[in-house]
């Protein structure tokens, strides 16, 4: 019973290892650290980061979408982790050239594409 038991756990691991397809992305999750966990884990069409070492507050920002039109927008500052889901890619292109970061996510990105 119990190696029966660990066989089904190792298989479970290892599946969940397995980089999933973003297209079978749940819908909702029941966390945002499970919702940034699938979508770093999974397998995308287009991603994308920039160094945000020129902002104060903003320790990293990455991009994943599927079709290239829309995607997650994941952002780490020194407190926690921030998933933003179908944000525009021209968005993004305009975060990563934007003069002020913290700026822009807080009037383009987290008004306008709530979590």
């Amino acid at each position: 019973m119990k190696s029966t038991v660990l066989i089904l756990c190792l298989q479970f691991a290892f599946i969940n290892l397995i980089a999933q397809d973003c297209n079978q992305l749940p819908e909702h999750f029941n966390s945002y650290s499970e919702a940034i966990s699938f979508v770093k884990n999974a397998s995308f069409k287009f991603t994308d980061q920039v160094n945000t070492s020129k902002s104060s507050w903003i320790r990293s920002a990455s991009y994943y979408s599927c079709d290239g039109q829309t995607g997650y927008f994941i952002i780490s500052t020194d407190n926690k982790e921030y998933i933003h889901k179908n944000v525009p890619i021209e968005v993004w292109k305009q975060f990563k050239n934007a003069s002020s970061f913290g700026s822009f996510y807080d009037y383009s990105i987290k008004v306008e594409n709530p979590r």
